[in-house]
């Protein structure tokens, strides 16, 4: 290795040690296990001379020398990658950042491993000595990355990656021909259903692919068929014959969600149960009650070639409007009891299906590979049809959620075009010969188009997916099909096994009020513990309709579980009457977030901070973001006075537009005197100079406050006046004999760019008392904004 000889000349050395810390650089190969045992300052300057592949291995000898690798990954990741990652000062391991960036930079071309020498060790392979380190990966274009990673020569490189990863990311997809997509379902194959992959997130992608997407969907979902499109280099899937091997010998036992099947399907290892046992699980499941569970599970447990398909009732008196059955040709039921007429139904489908499944089964092993099984997969639903009826009252393509809205309390989409289709199912997502395998708990869609088939399959998969806690949604241009999905998770809601727990949804335009639809949500799925929903703009059909004149707004909402609360208003105003509902069913509403809101009166807010008091008890944030607080200068105090708000954010709120000096000092004083209050966040309310120094004062000699974060970002702050802050701060701790609770101070988007000898003096002066935040931001992209506060 003559390289590290040429960077030691370049630098020329001037000390024995360094000389001969080369020398034993060029050597490792002989000499690694007496390097090893080197004292701790010899090592010291070895370490950086090693290439990539005995840095690592050189870990465990630093740890035991006490030294630290962290910085020389910091320098590799600089002249290697020659960028900033964005959040840097929150990277705690700058190996595992240098390995997980490295590795997806090789897999996708981008990054010459010749280019540096320290990456070019013949005992080096690029992906396979990475990917123990990479548990987020993001793959894009025509997921040529899916394909590599699929290759035989990479066999080792994907069981690595079956262990470490734990997100996997689409972007920028686009249309990609069978081989590819037979790649990415051995790829997601191998990645969720017996891997560790636990979050699936895909953006920007303006036109889908409707193939790929129901194929990305379902399969992060669990749902995949057996067979042919499950072989890997023309064998059948190892791991899937394993563990049927496994589940086969414990037939008493249930089926574990965390091997090839879940706790509510199987994939054929029941086979040789008989019809009268499956007959005596429908008897004890209608003894129990479970109707819509054990058409699922007769369905596709005992008898894999039966679709799930997305039902619509029209009954008033049915809680769920949108029955998730797994009964093929069913409709909804009107008039006759539904429970006995359904089993009997099941019951006979068992006997005469036994023979088709061990079929089915016999067909899964054929080792070749047949990729039409993509296609029969994703688009039988276009070929079903003839034979599923839906319940003859459905409503045409045109009518709009006025009639949802307007149709019995607690119905949520009967009749709407959303859910329904002229009485067929076409774009409802058959799981027709498919298998329960793991699926992902957390998945995002952001700035994706779903049409209405799209979303009745997205709706599908949603009522049967108990492992999802985290469901995200943003800018997918949903409209009125927002409440096909709502039909979804309310048939998800009903099962006793259900994990989701965080729901964000956000668009472009909103259409239904923000309140009304946070009221619908709530009253569908009382088990979240995160909601929010953010809007840009009202819909133009919908800007004129009065608020709360829905079902949803009428239904009351039952007590939910409810710990933080986001809504972001297309400028709507904010109107208490429509939030106290929610507050009174949110007991244990713990964080609670406005953002974008109008008050429609002076007394709205007084009116907010009294429900929020009486309803609320254990709320412990609150926040608002681009809210005209300049004239509500009294509820602004009482907020800050509140004992029991560890966290207060005002962004963007005006808060200081026509502030007076004894308004300002009525803040300072309430916060002094307030000993729970934590972390005040006041970023864009044009603070100025004058007022951040004076805002030093909350930490004087005399206070009581135990305020440990402090965020001025976006306040036309000035090298001159941060020093004076400074300055004065210190004062103050001298006083306090060095005892202050203040820990971290943010400092994004001020205008320390025109003074930078000052602005470096008032940083280095406050590192030394807190941790600092900061940016290197042009402040000439806001002259507008400093004439304003001159």
């Amino acid at each position: 290795m003559a390289a590290p000889s040429g960077v030691m000349s370049a630098e020329r050395p001037d000390t024995l040690q360094a000389l001969s810390a080369a020398a034993v650089s060029r050597s490792m190969a002989a000499l690694e296990p007496d390097v090893w045992a080197l004292p701790g300052h010899l090592l010291r300057g070895l370490l950086p001379l090693l290439s990539v592949f005995r840095l690592e291995r050189a870990e465990a000898a630093a740890r035991r020398a006490g030294l630290s690798t962290q910085p020389i990954w910091r320098q590799l990741w600089d002249d290697v990658m020659k960028t900033r990652p964005p959040n840097s000062e929150n990277i705690r391991c700058w190996k595992k950042k240098f390995f997980e960036t490295f590795f997806s930079n090789v897999l996708h071309g981008v990054l010459d491993v010749s280019s540096d020498w320290r990456l070019n060790d013949h005992h080096f392979s690029p992906l396979l000595h990475s990917s123990p380190h990479v548990s987020q990966l993001t793959l894009c274009n025509m997921l040529q990355g899916a394909v590599e990673l699929v290759a035989e020569r990479n066999q080792k490189v994907l069981e690595n990656l079956a262990s470490s990863l734990r997100i996997l990311k689409f972007q920028h997809l686009l249309s990609s021909d069978q081989s590819i997509r037979h790649s990415l379902v051995l790829l997601l194959h191998r990645l969720i259903h017996h891997g560790s992959v636990s979050h699936v997130s895909m953006c920007a992608w303006p036109v889908p692919d409707t193939v790929l997407l129901v194929l990305i969907l379902s399969m992060s979902a669990g749902f995949w068929r057996s067979g042919n499109a499950l072989t890997y280099h023309s064998s059948p899937c190892g791991l899937c014959r394993e563990e049927g091997d496994t589940q086969s010998q414990k037939t008493t036992q249930e089926p574990s969600e965390k091997g090839c099947c879940s706790e509510e399907w199987t994939d054929g290892i029941h086979q040789k149960e008989s019809p009268r046992a499956l007959e005596q699980a429908d008897r004890r499941a209608e003894v129990n009650g479970r109707v819509a569970d054990t058409g699922q599970n007769t369905a596709l447990s005992g008898l894999n070639c039966f679709p799930l398909e997305n039902q619509a009732c029209e009954e008033a008196d049915i809680k769920v409007s949108c029955n998730h059955t797994s009964r093929q040709g069913s409709s909804c039921f009107s008039e006759q009891p539904p429970h006995r007429s359904a089993l009997r139904k099941s019951r006979r489908r068992v006997k005469s299906a036994v023979g088709k499944k061990r079929r089915c089964l016999r067909r899964s092993r054929a080792l070749c590979a047949d990729l039409d099984d993509l296609y029969d997969f994703v688009f039988t639903v276009a070929r079903e049809d003839s034979s599923v009826s839906i319940d003859q009252n459905t409503t045409t393509e045109g009518e709009n959620a006025e009639n949802l809205s307007s149709s019995s309390t607690g119905s949520l989409c009967c009749g709407h075009a959303g859910c329904k289709r002229r009485g067929g199912s076409s774009g409802i997502f058959s799981l027709k010969a498919s298998h329960r395998f793991r699926s992902v708990s957390t998945l995002e869609l952001f700035s994706i188009p779903l049409t209405g088939d799209m979303c009745r399959t997205l709706s599908n998969l949603l009522s049967s997916w108990v492992s999802l806690e985290n469901l995200v949604l943003s800018y997918n241009g949903l409209g009125a099909n927002i409440f096909c999905i709502l039909s979804g998770l309310q048939a998800l809601s009903q099962h006793s096994g259900c994990c989701l727990r965080v729901l964000r949804v956000s668009d472009v335009f909103s259409h239904m009020p923000c309140m009304e639809l946070v009221r619908c949500i709530l009253s569908v799925f009382p088990q979240l513990r995160t909601l929010s929903v953010s809007f840009d703009l009202k819909n133009q059909l919908e800007g004129n309709r009065p608020e709360g004149n829905s079902s949803c707004s009428d239904s009351e909402i039952p007590e939910c579980c409810l710990e933080q609360l986001e809504i972001r208003f297309p400028r709507e105003p904010l109107h208490t009457t429509f939030l106290l509902p929610v507050l009174k069913a949110s007991k244990s509403l713990q964080q609670l977030s406005l953002d974008s809101a109008t008050l429609p009166s002076s007394q709205e807010l007084g009116l907010l901070l009294q429900a929020l008091k009486e309803c609320n008890p254990n709320l412990k944030k609150l926040s608002f973001h681009d809210v005209n607080l300049a004239d509500h200068q009294k509820e602004v105090l009482l907020l800050l006075q509140d004992p029991m708000l560890q966290e207060i954010t005002f962004s963007f709120c005006r808060l200081f537009e026509s502030c007076t000096t004894e308004f300002l000092s009525e803040i300072i004083n309430t916060v002094k005197r307030n000993s729970s209050l934590k972390s005040l966040k006041l970023p864009g309310n044009r603070l100025g100079n004058h007022r951040l120094v004076a805002l030093a004062d909350i930490f004087s000699e005399d206070s009581s406050s135990s305020l440990c974060q402090l965020d001025v970002s976006s306040n036309c702050i000035k090298p001159d006046g941060l020093l004076e802050f400074t300055k004065k701060l210190e004062g103050y701790i001298q006083q306090r004999g060095g005892k202050i609770q203040f820990t971290h101070l943010r400092l994004f988007q001020n205008w320390l760019d025109q003074d930078a000898e000052t602005a470096q003096e008032a940083l280095r002066r406050l590192r030394a008392v807190c941790s600092v935040v900061n940016d290197s931001w042009d402040s000439s992209q806001a002259f507008a904004d400093y004439i304003s506060v001159m």
